[in-house]
């Protein structure tokens, strides 16, 4: 099996691995023991981690709140800031871009629906891309909380955070972005950008599943969603996921050393996969800002050809994907391609590709020769029918 759906989960690194399984086993602890010495050495990990993730996205130790992942972060980011603002008895106004991940869109429609916010859906661009302008625009007008996405999970495109962030201050609109794709991707700095609410998971940067981070100015209200312990400054109680915390905090570290390096290699071979599959099949649309998406991305459309039909061939030998991870089970068309305005001919046909550290120049050239094969059987099977 070639393992090409990066963007839906990554493999622990083995350095990872090691250091989890020790936290796990050997130098296991709960943070909260303050009458020995093993709840002293979990806190004294924790803290390392902390910095760790700290160094890597430019943010303080103490501005991170520990989560089971990026869904659990983003709740507590939208609905923590809801729940504030409605202590003031206010109906807060959020603004969204349409192509934000599912744990955002479903979040913010849901409090809609309940008649708690009012909501703004920022349209996109056919590349996914976002107006700048229409944003400063929507600021301008007055928001309680600006939602957007540093890169998108489906199509790869990288936003101009740094100026969206910028906009926000500008106008003093509290500015959440949901960062999971990005970090350890792209270089992200909390602190300089004026960010007020970031979103990580771990299983996208290489760390275990089940592990994330919310990163907020400790000036921003913010409201908990569970209670319990007063764990986080109360904002997320409960005992902490030591071994988690350990992994992820040893993930951005190795992010931080090898980043630039790896996502260049990882770059080159997109791009190979990309030229070869170009082509053999040259009718392939590739979806997204071709000048600034992940490394690791290539979302490729074929017209005609649905993609159900692709991957029912070649499930047991590749592992890429339809759309994203969170609405697979779902028969729905992406809402990414739709806000894209693709047509339908193509959402039909799109197959989205993640490359990453692990995957080796012979994997990607078994990769090519496999997909070019399958879609140009399966264009022959049609062309029969």
């Amino acid at each position: 099996m070639i393992y090409l759906d990066y963007h839906a989960t990554t493999p622990v690194d083995p350095r990872v691995a090691e250091k989890v399984m020790a936290f796990m086993t050997t130098q296991f602890g709960n943070v909260s023991s303050v009458d020995h010495a093993v709840g002293d050495r979990a806190r004294r990990a924790v803290d390392q981690a902390k910095q760790q993730i700290a160094d890597l996205i430019h943010c303080r130790p103490q501005e991170i709140i520990f989560t089971s992942g990026a869904t659990e972060s983003i709740n507590l980011a939208i609905q923590g800031t809801v729940l504030a603002l409605e202590k003031q008895q206010q109906t807060p106004r959020l603004a969204i871009s349409a192509v934000e991940h599912k744990a955002v869109l479903d979040t913010c429609r849901h409090l809609e629906k309940q008649g708690r916010i009012e909501l703004i859906v920022l349209p996109v661009d056919a590349q996914a891309n976002l107006n700048l302008n229409q944003i400063e625009e929507v600021c301008h007008q007055g928001l309680d909380l600006l939602c957007i996405m540093a890169a998108n999970n489906e199509v790869g495109t990288i936003y101009p955070i740094e100026k969206i962030a910028a906009i926000a201050k500008r106008h003093a609109v509290p500015f959440f972005c949901d960062a999971s794709q990005a970090v350890g991707k792209i270089p992200i700095n909390f602190q300089d950008w004026d960010i007020t609410l970031l979103a990580l998971s771990g299983h996208k940067l290489y760390a275990p599943q089940g592990i994330g981070a919310l990163i907020r100015k400790t000036h921003h209200p913010l409201e908990p969603l569970i209670w319990g312990g007063g764990q986080q400054q109360g904002l997320r109680p409960g005992t902490l996921n030591l071994p988690g915390i350990v992994g992820l905090g040893e993930a951005c570290h190795l992010r931080q050393l090898e980043m630039n390096e790896d996502e260049t290699a990882i770059a080159r071979k997109r791009d190979y996969l990309q030229a070869r599959l170009q082509k053999a099949i040259p009718e392939i649309l590739v979806n997204g800002n071709q000048s600034r998406r992940l490394a690791g991305n290539l979302h490729i459309a074929i017209p005609d050809i649905p993609n159900s039909a692709i991957i029912a061939r070649i499930r047991e030998q590749i592992a890429i994907s339809t759309g994203s991870a969170c609405s697979s089970g779902t028969i729905a068309p992406s809402h990414v391609l739709r806000a894209m305005n693709l047509t339908s001919n193509f959402i039909d046909g799109a197959l989205r590709i993640g490359i990453g550290k692990f995957t080796t120049n012979a994997e990607i050239e078994q990769a090519a020769d496999i997909l070019i094969k399958t879609i140009t059987i399966v264009k022959s099977c049609l062309k029969s029918s």
